[in-house]
């Protein structure tokens, strides 16, 4: 083993070299692979080699040319270290545009500061920031990183938005006792494969790739751009050897960290099970124990322990009355264990425009915990971070993809519940009283559910300069001399009630006649990005439905001139709906909108269907109400 590491090592030392053959000067790239660029790779070598199941180095030579200021966050060097990474060494040299030299630096010039969050233990970056007298600048960049554990393993990115390349080269060098496992994605790029019998080797090399197109809105460009994922069959983390050959083995390694956590105390057993007596089956008693963690405990991140995995056991978090994802769940397993519920700690790539894992390839891209309570017919999925989620709905944040399932046989991998428009639900009803003057009072009511609710109950819990920065600036909501929100009710939906002095509510006057918006705040404010030869789906955060009521009581002598035209859009993804009417009786001008976003990932071809349902929602934001004095 000692003659293999020390090929291995020989070998990517070799590479360590500055390049004597490559210019600097941008002219000489062709100009295919610079057009709609903002960044051109001119070389890149990347050498991955693990030295043992416990060890591995990534050496990164890469020489690149920032064009504009609209890669300008490419002139910032940064690594991820932590007790198992560490960066040994940083050489860059920047380059004008001709290829003159302006400034070499090292590593002892770079800035550390702490980071971490999710199931990554907290770490540091180290980072440097180049200063750009004028663009296009050249970097010539030479660092290398060293692993003290072998589960993450880095990716090859061939190609990121907006980036042109000339030459590209990734190399992964391992035991073939060890090996390794790869999987292409948004390319048909094979490695060139060489077993000497002492050591395997990997290599990806291409060239002379022109940009590609970003389509804002769709999903994370790691999974849309092409690259390469490496993942480990055997690997180590802080001297915990475990297999991530499959699903079921991976499961097993976390398990094994998990065990003899979930153990209470024989009094707090006793506390949880008086607590259920009342219920009259497993769903009531499930739910009275996570309104039990959700008042009582809360989200603290925190990432100790073995890579960030092992969480506290549960008897301490009873006594602190706080934890992480994985705490936090824990605890709430130990709560079920105590009346006799069996459930089991799944783990989720959480994250917004997150695409599920793959089945067929296993690898370690989880970043968050939840509870999976399996039932006879279904499984409660519980969200045990938030202190608002309605019990067994999951966050848009954990929704539509794979959980891994931490089970007595291993890891299981499977979905978790689907979006649907009904779960994120607003319903807002707001009566004006309107004055001659153009001033007024409002008083609105919103009704909220998922993330509507969490959302809300967010102002909630703001400072009163902040709440009204949420309104006016986030809602743009009209201008408030005076305002009130409070929260009336919670259960599975939200209800608070803001009240408003409004000095000027109509948008202009003329003459004898005054000009309302449909609102007082804009119920859609996004414009979305054009719909044109779109190539990618688009995603929306979550499906939805917002239902907005505004009634406008006019002041003495008023009557409606102008009443805009009821409008009814439907399509297969989204659709909306508007009315206005008068009602004599009341004095009372109304204003109805109902917009029902059925699925969240809209199909490429579908896009400007959907795109030119919300821009005529902006447009019908912006129509007036018109009331005269007689």
């Amino acid at each position: 083993m000692k003659d293999i590491i020390c090929f291995i090592l020989c070998a990517s030392l070799s590479s360590l070299t500055w390049c004597q053959n490559i210019s600097y000067d941008l002219s000489t790239v062709p100009d295919s692979l610079k057009k709609n660029a903002d960044v051109v790779v001119q070389y890149e070598n990347q050498i991955f080699t693990i030295q043992g199941i416990a060890e591995a180095t990534l050496h990164v030579r890469r020489i690149y040319t920032v064009i504009n200021e609209n890669a300008k966050d490419e002139l910032d060097f940064q690594v991820f270290t932590s007790k198992y990474i560490s960066l040994t060494d940083a050489d860059f040299r920047v380059y004008d545009a001709k290829g003159k030299l302006i400034s070499k630096h090292k590593k002892k010039e770079m800035m550390t500061q702490a980071m971490g969050e999710g199931l990554v233990e907290d770490g540091f970056v180290t980072y440097y920031s180049i200063n750009a007298p004028a663009f296009p600048l050249t970097i010539d960049l030479d660092y290398e990183v060293h692993y003290k554990g072998t589960l993450f393993y880095p990716s090859y990115a061939i190609l990121v938005p907006n980036h042109g390349l000339l030459e590209s080269s990734f190399t992964a060098r391992v035991a073939p006792t060890l090996d390794l496992r790869y999987k292409e994605k948004n390319t048909s790029l094979k490695p060139d494969i060489k077993d000497d019998g002492k050591v395997k080797t990997y290599t990806w090399s291409t060239k002379n790739l022109v940009p590609i197109e970003y389509e804002a809105g769709a999903v994370e460009f790691s999974e849309r751009f092409p690259s390469i994922e490496l993942a480990p069959n055997k690997f180590s983390l802080y001297g915990n050897n475990g297999d991530l050959s499959s699903w079921k083995n991976y499961g097993l390694w976390l398990r094994q960290l998990y065990n003899g956590m979930d153990q209470l105390s024989e009094d707090r057993k006793a506390f949880f099970i008086e607590l259920v007596k009342v219920a009259k089956d497993d769903r009531e008693k499930i739910r009275l124990i996570y309104d039990y963690l959700q008042k009582n405990f809360r989200y603290v991140s925190i990432q100790l322990g073995i890579g960030g995995f092992k969480p506290f056991s549960a008897m301490v978090t009873d006594q602190k009355k706080y934890g992480d994802c994985k705490a936090l769940s824990n605890y709430m397993k130990a709560a079920l264990n105590a009346v006799g519920i069996k459930s089991n700690i799944a783990i989720i790539n959480a994250g917004y425009n997150s695409v599920p894992v793959d089945p067929d390839f296993s690898v370690q891209t989880f970043n968050h915990v939840i509870l999976c309570v399996p039932q006879a017919t279904d499984s409660v999925w519980l969200e045990c971070t938030s202190s608002t989620a309605d019990f067994g709905v999951l966050s848009t944040f954990t929704e539509n993809r794979y959980a891994l399932l931490i089970t007595d046989n291993g890891g299981v991998l499977v979905p978790t519940p689907r979006s649907n428009a009904g779960t994120n639900m607003q319903s807002v009803k707001t009566v004006i009283e309107l004055t001659e003057d153009g001033s007024g009072k409002s008083a609105t009511i919103f009704q909220s559910t998922g993330y509507y609710k969490e959302f809300i109950d967010e102002i909630l819990k703001s400072k009163k300069d902040e709440q009204k920065e949420a309104f006016v600036l986030g809602m743009s909501y009209k201008q408030p001399d005076e305002f009130d929100f409070v929260k009336k009710n919670t259960s599975d939906e939200l209800i608070a009630e803001l009240k408003m002095s409004i000095e000027k509510i109509p948008d202009f006057k003329t003459g004898n006649k005054l000009f309302l918006s449909p609102r007082i705040y804009k119920i859609w404010t996004r414009k979305l990005p054009g719909g044109e030869n779109r190539k990618l789906d688009y995603y929306f955060r979550f499906p939805f439905i917002q239902n907005d009521t505004t009634i406008y009581k006019l002041p003495g002598g008023y009557k409606p001139d102008v009443l805009p035209p009821a409008k009814e859009v439907s399509g297969d993804y989204a659709s909306y709906t508007t009315n206005y009417w008068y009602d004599e009786s009341q004095k009372a001008v109304y204003s109805t909108i109902n917009i029902t976003l059925k699925k969240h990932i809209i199909p490429a071809k579908k896009y400007p269907e959907v795109k030119k349902i919300f821009d005529d929602i902006m447009t019908n934001d912006g129509q007036k109400i018109v009331i005269r004095k007689e």
